[in-house]
């Protein structure tokens, strides 16, 4: 019986478990920290988000320039595959308001002790607390609480993470044991990320910690409606990780990062350049933009604070303002606050099985590859359908080998 290694216990790991010790192999788990899924844990604090129901098509555009290296994989395990794969574990799932799916007790630790639970019938072996610390030429080092442990295996699937809250075990430290094996590693960058702006004091004290509700934000990712949330040091929230990369990439390539906010997207410019002209002129800007533009004083103090002219502008100036006042990021937040990460192993370094090209037998899988995608239950979709893809990649290469 071929015996094969996983090292890296969440998502993508744990599928690829599941895959191996179905074809009948021995597999054996290795997880750096105490428990395993700690990151998918987390996820599931705020309501696990496992996956979205839009149609296939739409859901491959969310992969970006990716979508090419990931379109097997995400076609042999749809999101329609994937609720079907909960409902095998017992764990029901329905499609919330904003067409992505949860499962009905919201949580993850209750899908993860089932899947758990399965693993070990399946006779999958886990091993926490052991740090995987590169390689001895073929075999595998390992730090333990009983010391270092050098181990050999028939195959290897690593399923490392990325770079995004380290303190849950993705820490990348495994990138130099890979690039000394010459396997090309694009660096880390946040995903998914709140940005850094330079706000006026007056500003943060009034309304540090509000949401800005029911507008849309419009950059190079193109105009999308929701929420985001106004915060000491910037701002973040669903809205604006929908525009992460683009924003990102463009202070990367020292280019202006501007977020485009309309602050009444459900009204034209020209109905708003006419109540505000009802206004009269003795009115204060703030009671003019609340009984005019109907703008709560969020929103009004982010106008002055984005505009500080705003009190000069005539009607139409000032609607046209109200329709797009521009937010300018400084910096992405630190990555390790980061809800994903982008970089990690290039696909150019892989075959089309996932396994790395320098060392055949080592296959990867899950966010330590380089790819990104927004929130919305994609960032999960990925893991679980490349742990599957490495594994059955890792399965093929091991028949050839016999």
């Amino acid at each position: 019986m071929s015996q094969v290694a996983i090292i890296g216990g969440g998502p993508a790991g744990l599928m690829a478990a599941e895959v191996l010790a179905d074809a009948g192999l021995a597999v054996t788990l290795f997880e750096a920290m105490p428990t395993v899924g700690r990151k998918f844990l987390m996820a599931g604090k705020s309501g696990l988000n496992i996956t979205h129901s839009e149609d296939h098509a739409a859901l491959l555009t969310r992969y970006g320039a990716a979508r090419p290296r990931l379109q097997k994989a995400l076609d042999a395990f749809a999101a329609e595959d994937l609720r079907n794969w909960c409902a095998g574990l017992g764990i029901e799932t329905f499609v919330g308001s904003s067409g992505r799916v949860f499962p009905k007790a919201m949580k993850a630790s209750p899908l993860l002790r089932a899947w758990l639970g399965r693993l070990n019938e399946k006779g999958v072996l886990i091993h926490t607390r052991h740090r995987w610390t590169g390689f001895d030429g073929t075999k595998l080092r390992f730090e333990t609480l009983d010391g270092e442990k050098v181990l050999a295996f028939d195959a290897v699937l690593l399923a490392l993470g990325g770079a995004s809250w380290p303190k849950l075990g993705s820490d990348a430290a495994w990138i130099p044991w890979l690039v000394e094996k010459s396997v090309a590693v694009e660096q880390f960058q946040p995903a998914n990320c709140g940005f850094e702006i330079d706000w006026s004091e007056s500003f943060v004290e009034r309304f540090a910690g509000t949401p800005l509700k029911s507008v849309t934000a419009t950059s190079a990712a193109g105009t999308i409606p929701g929420e985001f949330v106004v915060n000491r040091w910037g701002i973040e929230g669903s809205l604006v990780y929908a525009h992460s990369a683009a924003l990102r990439d463009a202070l990367l390539a020292g280019e202006p990062a501007v977020l485009e906010v309309d602050l009444m997207p459900g009204r034209s410019r020209e109905r708003l350049a006419k109540d505000l002209a009802r206004q009269p002129a003795k009115l204060s800007l703030s009671n003019r933009l609340r009984k005019g533009a109907g703008l709560d004083p969020v929103k009004a103090a982010l106008l002055r604070e984005c505009r500080p002219d705003a009190n000069t502008l005539d009607p139409d100036a000032l609607a046209a303002a109200i329709k797009s006042v521009p937010i300018r990021p400084q910096r992405p937040r630190p990555i390790a606050e980061a809800i994903s990460s982008a970089g990690g192993i290039a696909f150019s370094g892989m075959d089309e099985n996932f396994m790395l090209k320098t060392l055949p037998s080592v296959f990867v899988a899950g966010e330590m590859l380089d790819w990104e995608a927004p929130t919305g239950g994609y960032l999960l979709t990925a893991c679980f359908a490349t742990g599957r893809a490495a594994a059955e990649g890792l399965l093929d290469y091991l028949k050839v080998q016999r």
